[in-house]
């Protein structure tokens, strides 16, 4: 394949699986060093693309629409996504989401290689190299192996995300609203995630923030909009609480903080690839790898077959402690 032709990737949705893919991604661009890359992903997860500096091209592909049984805007954008896909002239396709929508995606691109993920042996027809699923590692190391066992070199595995200046630039403006020193030590906690089994007590959260604030350190609580009310609590103890925000800028309020806590969600792996230090809250399970990727050890486990309820406050604290180094 010319380096110099178009390659299509595709992953949807969500945001810690899109950063799942950005170690792969750097592999990518160090295969094919002058080929344009292009990248098929959700449209209210396209911003999170801005970061992905090896990525030329973002294709948004509007979801909502289909829920919204508006037959018109469905045809409409389905047409437009299609023949963009075929006028692009993708000389490659990599699936790396597995979905049965992704597939035939790949397929119709009309790229003559098309590598994809399977989950499912009766999607495997739509690529020329389908390799079957492991869920067994983590999803970041999965996406390297998928290009492996592709024939591509990953070499030295990166794990790099840009933040625009813009979006730091409303971080800091927000640091100063709020009347935050970005030189003092900063304790970022994000309490809730997709799913609740996921989500350690909010109440250890308020113990946490309590603790430390006594000791001089800020803390910031942070959310989605939906998140509002059950942050209230927080919010009414003094503490600053960002929530609704847009996601980039939320990535730059990390970008600023010391240390960021939270349980296993995708902006915690967002903070990991920007190079800050997280403390991860999560469950142990056999079938969970999706601990900080390259840093496993930055996660804080409940003993095996127990919920993450059980998590001690008192071990939180300590890795908290040695991470900002205060007495």
């Amino acid at each position: 394949m010319d380096a110099r032709e178009n390659i299509l990737l595709i992953r949807l949705q969500s945001i810690g699986d899109i950063v799942f893919t950005l170690p792969a991604v750097h592999a990518v661009r160090e295969n094919f060093p002058r080929a344009k890359l292009h990248f098929l992903v959700s449209k209210e997860n396209a911003q999170i693309l801005r970061g992905f500096a090896d990525v030329d091209e973002i294709i948004p592909l509007d979801r909502a629409v289909y829920r919204s049984a508006n037959l018109p805007a469905m045809s409409a954008g389905t047409f437009q996504l299609l023949r963009r896909l075929r006028r692009e002239n993708f000389s490659m396709a990599i699936d790396f989401h597995g979905l049965g929508e992704t597939a035939l995606l790949s397929w119709w691109s009309g790229a003559p290689e098309r590598w994809g993920s399977v989950y499912h042996p009766p999607r495997g027809w739509t690529y020329t190299r389908g390799v079957p699923r492991n869920q067994k590692i983590h999803p970041a190391e999965w996406n390297l192996s998928l290009l492996q066992q592709c024939g591509l070199r990953t070499g030295n595995v990166r794990n790099e995300y840009f933040l625009p200046d813009e979006s730091l630039d409303e971080a800091k403006q927000f640091f100063a609203a709020h009347n935050l020193d970005a030189a003092k030590p900063t304790l970022y906690l994000q309490p809730f995630t997709s799913a609740a089994k996921k989500n350690w007590p909010f109440e250890k959260y308020l113990a946490l923030a309590q603790f430390w604030r006594e000791r001089g350190v800020q803390v910031i609580f942070s959310g989605g909009l939906g998140d509002k009310l059950r942050l209230e609590p927080a919010r009414a103890d003094g503490f600053i609480v960002a929530a609704g925000i847009a996601q980039l800028t939320v990535a730059g309020l990390m970008k600023l903080s010391t240390l960021i806590v939270g349980g296993d969600t995708g902006l915690l792996h967002l903070a990991v690839a920007m190079g800050r230090r997280v403390v991860m809250l999560m469950r142990s399970h056999s079938r969970i790898h999706t601990h900080p990727f390259q840093h496993a050890d930055w996660a804080v486990k409940s003993l095996k077959g127990q919920s993450i309820f059980t998590i001690e406050i008192s071990a939180v604290m300590e890795t908290i402690e040695q991470v900002l180094n205060l007495k």
